[in-house]
């Protein structure tokens, strides 16, 4: 396989027509090698239109979402980003070289080790891997961030995530249920007010552990 050929192909043929035209989106996803954190038992999907396996039933999302989720969130350099939901440590990577810190958050510790393991041998050295589950919110470490990004998708936003964006902070989070989901940036304007836009309609798996919310309404 040509691989510059086929990731060539994925931004021009999956990205590009997905409305992803940030120049420097794009730029980065030829710098920072997506096949460099697929499990190697799928290398040769690498650049698929397709989500990717990985241990505990966890998977890898689409390269056309990674990469509208990067656009969207236009991540600055003096900026601290919480992910929930680790997974091989792309995104984080793909986050890490926008920002000043990122803190990844993964619920599984075969996870947390894969992802540890590729960000190391990829010479990425601003992000730290912590254990834990952050479905309801993360106080494992700074109280709040600039960006929050949640990688599996959630019935509504907890409190608790709501509470550890900064004020002028956004977290980026799928809401919904299948298959009406909708991916979504809320920005926190003061201590209680919160603005929310919805982006675009997608369908991913539901983060782990998250709350549901009741079906009946009285």
């Amino acid at each position: 396989m040509n691989i510059e050929k086929a990731r060539f192909n994925m931004i021009e043929q999956q990205i590009r027509p997905w409305d992803v035209l940030d120049l420097d989106v794009l730029e980065l996803l030829v710098v920072v090698k997506r096949e460099a954190f697929v499990p190697l038992a799928y290398r040769a999907l690498a650049f698929a239109d397709s989500e990717i396996p990985l241990p505990h039933g966890e998977n890898m999302l689409t390269p056309k979402l990674e990469a509208r989720i990067m656009q969207e969130l236009a991540v600055k350099k003096h900026e601290n980003v919480l992910e929930i939901g680790t997974g091989s440590g792309y995104m984080a990577a793909l986050l890490a070289h926008k920002a000043r810190h990122v803190t990844s958050v993964e619920i599984e510790p075969e996870l947390k080790t894969l992802a540890e393991k590729n960000l190391a041998d990829y010479g990425v050295s601003n992000v730290t891997v912590v254990q834990g589950d952050g479905a309801q919110g993360w106080t494992g470490g700074d109280a709040t961030y600039d960006v929050i990004v949640v990688s599996g998708s959630l019935p509504v936003v907890p409190e608790g995530l709501l509470a550890n964006i900064k004020i002028g902070g956004r977290l980026l989070a799928i809401v919904g249920t299948a298959p009406a989901m909708t991916a979504q940036i809320i920005t926190r304007t003061s201590d209680i007010g919160y603005t929310t836009v919805g982006l675009f309609e997608t369908s991913v798996k539901p983060l782990r552990n998250v709350a549901t919310p009741s079906q009946f309404k009285f």
